[in-house]
């Protein structure tokens, strides 16, 4: 987020994770980063970002069920068709959208717009 502040188009993070590479997957998708580089030698991971204007984590993470995704989307993002929540649920790590047509809950981890 603040690298696109900035106008940057790439991105190196020094911090390497299965989580962060799991939420990097689910971002590329959706189109808010364009590509990612994971360099195992540094232990880094250079992005490019894409059409993204708001990326955070959720803390403290709460857990959700199902009927309560609805609750939350509303809270973190800014409108109904805009914007994707990252849910770990017992299947991995999806978007909120997949996570209820799944019927599934979790954790939230994560937004994105």
């Amino acid at each position: 987020r603040n690298a696109k502040k900035a106008r940057k188009e790439h991105v190196e993070v020094k911090k390497m994770s299965n989580l962060l590479i799991e939420i990097l997957k689910i971002m590329k998708q959706e189109g808010a980063i364009k590509k990612y580089k994971i360099d195992v030698k540094k232990r880094s991971i250079e992005i490019t970002i894409g059409e993204l204007s708001e990326c955070k984590a959720i803390k403290p993470r709460f857990t959700v069920d199902k009927n309560q995704i609805e609750k939350y989307r509303r809270r973190y993002l800014p409108a109904r068709n805009l914007g994707i929540m990252i849910i770990s649920t017992n299947k991995g790590l999806m978007t909120h959208e997949e996570a209820y047509a799944e019927g599934t809950g979790g954790c939230l981890i994560a937004y994105f717009y």
